[in-house]
């Protein structure tokens, strides 16, 4: 009966004996065991544990990376594949609830964090970054003068947007595990940091503006919207640490998120980028070089 979706409960008699058990006594309840075989989806009894998760949740893993639902090691593409064990409709909605939130994100994400959206979502705020800086910096060149694409641009964009949405997420989760926080999650915090960047995107489009106060406002919008993500959706966890560490944190986080926001108006939007190569005049273009009118 199992393989056609039901769990067989079987009443033991109270010494044991199964040789008294009426057929009256057997129920049968519905199991989603063809769902998650069909789904291909890891079902949410094997859901990923130990240092990922807090005291509530999941399963438990041992010292070898495995799982209740099965051994899944460090180097086999199984122990990743959790991970990323989301579909598009799931992460365009959570995209949605990231821009537009009703509810705590954590509620959202159902006790399932993914990585999917973050990284896809960071890897497009860095070509965006990129691509809408690129066009800046050509509509803001001396007329007639050549425009030479500068790749470092992307290499800067990548190395900001990447470090600051992997570092600052574990940084904030070794801090909080420091202080006793039962509830803080890994996998939590980097979504969190993951879907606050998706508000970069329409900021970097509109920042090709040439006009410098309105690229001010758009990134202050930037700032406003993704700290106010990020603190609501942290405080109840850094509020689980004592009063003073807690506000602290609370602080160190939007203060973080304003670096971030001032850096790329800098680096990306700004007269003398820092990260942007500086072409000599009359200096001709070297091989590898690429460059428009």
């Amino acid at each position: 009966m199992a393989n056609n979706g039901y769990d067989v409960v079987v009443d033991v008699d109270d010494e044991g004996d199964l040789g008294h058990t009426d057929l009256a006594d057997l129920e049968f309840h519905q199991s989603n065991y063809n769902q998650d075989q069909t789904s291909g989806k890891i079902p949410q009894s094997a859901s990923r544990g130990g240092f990922f998760s807090g005291s509530g949740s999941g399963t438990r893993s041992g010292g070898d990376g495995s799982t209740g639902g099965g051994k899944r090691f460090l180097w086999s593409l199984d122990f990743y594949a959790q991970f990323f064990d989301v579909d598009t409709s799931e992460v365009l909605r959570r995209c949605w609830a990231a821009l537009f939130p009703r509810a705590n994100f954590l509620d959202v994400l159902e006790g399932n964090p993914d990585l999917y959206g973050p990284f896809w979502i960071t890897t497009s705020v860095v070509l965006i970054l990129f691509l809408a800086s690129t066009i800046a910096q050509y509509f803001t060149r001396a007329k007639d003068a050549p425009y030479y694409y500068d790749f470092g641009l992307l290499s800067g964009a990548a190395g900001l947007m990447y470090g600051y949405t992997a570092v600052v997420p574990v940084a904030l989760w070794g801090v909080l595990k420091w202080y006793g926080s039962e509830s803080a999650n890994l996998l939590e915090c980097l979504a969190l940091y993951g879907y606050a960047n998706l508000i970069w995107v329409p900021v970097a489009i509109a920042s090709v503006s040439p006009i410098s106060i309105l690229n001010w406002v758009f990134v202050a919008v930037g700032l406003g919207v993704s700290g106010l993500f990020l603190f609501r959706n942290l405080y109840p966890v850094v509020n689980a640490t004592d009063a003073k560490t807690a506000k602290v944190l609370l602080i160190l986080i939007v203060v973080l998120q304003a670096g971030l926001a001032l850096a790329i108006k800098i680096l990306f939007f700004a007269h003398g980028s820092p990260v942007a190569a500086k072409k000599p005049e009359g200096d001709a273009p070297k091989k590898g070089d690429m460059m428009f009118f």
